[in-house]
């Protein structure tokens, strides 16, 4: 069987491999000169960044984690996590409610006395079932914790009121935290959340592009980039692909591309379908990157919950993940501010965000006063989350129903449409191949 796949970022390169693995015959078309989609990066004056905003290789799924450690072989450092969260000039644990003890006091007393709180009324059966996401913050962590971090922090990554996003989409997520766990924490006794983080890797060389190329390297053959699919039809029993320059046909075709890059493909669209679509929220991602002489702070990422912090909700430091992506004596900073197209920072400069970070960067004491600043850029990704608002698994559903049903296949964080990590994305693909099988 011949296939088509659309889109040769993570998803698309992995499917491509499993399929060449199995012996099946197929082709990646790829809009861009480079595959990698949000797993893209590039060097510039010794700098290595991520395009996509900063990632690391974790999972509790072994077998995933176990696929990306081989493909990447010798070239992949080891670190453990050093994560905190900036709150009120606070350099604060983290998750959140690892770090109650070092909150100012009046904070500190408010969350675990809402924690407990909510503790009581879940035995009692006094919660009801969360109908958006604000209402599962509130019932998983309570007032406090909720109202210091959860709640700030999700409304600005998302860019997206939690009262109308999902709750859906939490189920097995996150747990609430055990209430013992929560008690040493405020006393001061050390505790360790996420602990599939605490160990992580990346490539010493090549940022996380590295891994997309490592996945892809055994089907490179297979790519063809430069080739950004623009009509999709049948003829009998095959898919025909146009490009604007070339027409493929294939057996069957599999989507990792946003259903909004694939629909326009698609000819006799039913008006729901391009509603439904229409409807579905997402949000775009700045990255902002930064080189400087010096050392940066030994953190691995921060997250800033505050406005007043800045547009960024998230920093890392690349240069503490590889001694290999900064020039010798030098260190760099990724900050990832998230928007959408109409809003106050999509109407802003990239010298207007640069100046905004560097400020804030420097003004929080992560970027030493008076360094010699040697690199500077800023990378725009349309597609970077997927937002689950109140109506998205009713609009979901319509445009997966009718895309399946014509046979074409979705894997992948924007074709399925669907908030995947790396791994996620792997495990999709994974999938698809168990049931193929």
């Amino acid at each position: 069987m011949r296939w088509a796949i659309l889109g040769g970022g993570l998803t698309g390169v992995t499917l491509a491999r499993l399929l060449h693995e199995a012996g099946e015959e197929l082709m990646v078309l790829e809009k861009e000169e480079n595959i990698g989609g949000l797993c893209r990066s590039r060097t510039s004056d010794g700098f290595t960044f991520d395009l996509g905003g900063s990632h690391i290789i974790f999972s509790r799924d072994t077998a995933v984690l176990s696929f990306m450690n081989e493909v990447l072989r010798s070239n992949r450092a080891e670190r453990k996590r050093n994560t905190k969260i900036f709150y009120k000039g606070l350099m604060i644990n983290y998750p959140f409610e690892n770090g109650l003890f070092d909150l100012p006091k009046e904070d500190l007393f408010f969350c675990i006395n809402e924690y407990i709180k909510t503790i009581i009324a879940a035995e009692k059966g006094d919660i009801p079932e969360p109908a958006n996401f604000k209402d599962w913050i509130l019932a998983t962590f309570g007032r406090g914790i909720a109202e210091c971090y959860m709640i700030p922090y999700n409304e600005k990554i998302w860019n997206y009121p939690t009262d109308q996003m999902s709750a859906h989409w939490m189920e097995g997520r996150v747990p609430r935290p055990p209430v013992e766990d929560i008690i040493k924490s405020a006393i001061g006794i050390p505790t360790e959340g996420y602990t599939h983080q605490s160990v992580f890797s990346y490539p010493i060389e090549g940022g996380i592009e590295a891994l997309v190329r490592a996945i892809a390297d055994p089907v490179k053959s297979t790519i063809r980039t430069n080739s950004q699919v623009n009509s999709l039809r049948r003829r009998g029993d095959m898919w025909v692909i146009g490009d604007g320059r070339d027409e493929y046909t294939a057996d069957q075709v599999i989507s990792t591309i946003p259903l909004q890059h694939l629909l326009p493909c698609l000819s006799d669209l039913p008006p729901e379908v391009q509603q439904a679509c229409d409807a579905l929220k997402y949000n775009s991602l700045i990255s902002v990157c930064i080189g400087f002489a010096g050392l940066a702070p030994p953190l691995s990422w921060v997250y800033i919950p505050e406005a007043t912090n800045g547009y960024f909700n998230r920093i890392s430091f690349p240069s503490n993940y590889s001694d290999a992506v900064a020039p010798k004596g030098h260190a760099s900073i990724l900050a990832e501010i998230t928007y959408n197209e109409g809003d106050t920072i999509s109407s802003l400069s990239d010298q207007e965000i640069l100046a905004d970070t560097l400020a804030n960067l420097t003004r929080m004491g992560l970027i030493p006063e008076g360094v010699e600043i040697v690199h500077t850029s800023v990378a725009r990704s349309t597609f970077a989350y997927v937002v689950y608002d109140l109506d998205y698994l009713k609009n979901i559903r319509i445009v997966r129903s009718y895309l399946e049903g014509i046979g074409i296949h979705l894997v992948g964080r924007f074709s399925e449409f669907e908030y995947l990590n790396m791994d996620g994305c792997i495990r999709s693909a994974m999938k698809f191949m168990e049931r193929l099988s």
